[in-house]
């Protein structure tokens, strides 16, 4: 179904995008390091299931859509915006020492409060309306139209780079949320994670709003 040569390439392009700190990332960090272990997977869980739907959408040419109509770009933009300055608010506002899910690091349960970390990695993916261009410009160049079946082409590079994303960010919020689980052992360092995590996305908001493309 995918030519095996573009293939090839597009792993190497997915991993090296995927390693490559971007808000994705920074987002899942901040998670990890305001909530823990399983805070920071489950968002990264989250951050792939939005991932996910803009791989559908592209495979179906609804993400094209933005591209002809720039008004609902922006609409998405600024509700992006929106919901990061509130999980920002959140974070400037938590006083407790162990996050805002209550997670001490010893216990990686499914707690409805920690499932809140996975719906957040969604929506906040979902709102970025950059991941849905990036989607429409990225992937097509590795389908080739000799071959045909161009969506399940698609489909196929985006479920590997929603699978490659979700192993680095996995990683990645593991070990931030391991990290802060030690740290905030001290009521100060928990205080001063929640700020790291407020600042991570209200500069995210910031980046979504004032970098237009």
């Amino acid at each position: 179904m995918v030519d095996t040569s573009l293939y090839a390439a597009f792993l190497v392009a997915a991993l090296a995008l995927c390693v490559t700190p971007g808000p994705d990332m920074m987002f899942i960090v901040a998670m990890g390091g305001r909530g823990g272990p399983s805070t920071g997977v489950l968002a990264a869980l989250g951050v792939a299931f939005g991932a996910l739907v803009h791989a559908v959408a592209a495979m179906f040419g609804l993400s094209a859509l933005f591209l002809s109509l720039p008004l609902l770009y922006h609409v998405l933009r600024w509700a992006g915006a929106a919901y990061l300055l509130y999980l920002a608010v959140k974070a400037f506002r938590d006083r407790s020492a162990l996050g805002a899910d209550g997670e001490d690091g010893t216990a990686a349960s499914l707690a409805p409060g920690k499932l809140r970390a996975f719906w957040q990695g969604t929506v906040t993916n979902l709102l970025n309306p950059k991941v849905i261009l990036f989607n429409v410009a990225f992937l097509p160049q590795f389908v080739n139209p000799d071959l045909g079946h161009v969506a399940g082409q698609l489909a196929v590079l985006g479920l590997t780079l929603v699978l490659v994303g979700l192993a680095v960010d996995a990683t990645i919020g593991l070990f931030a949320g391991r990290l802060s689980s030690r740290l905030r052992r001290s009521r100060r360092m928990a205080r001063r994670l929640n700020v790291f995590s407020g600042t991570v996305f209200a500069g995210l908001a910031v980046r979504l709003v004032a970098v237009p493309n």
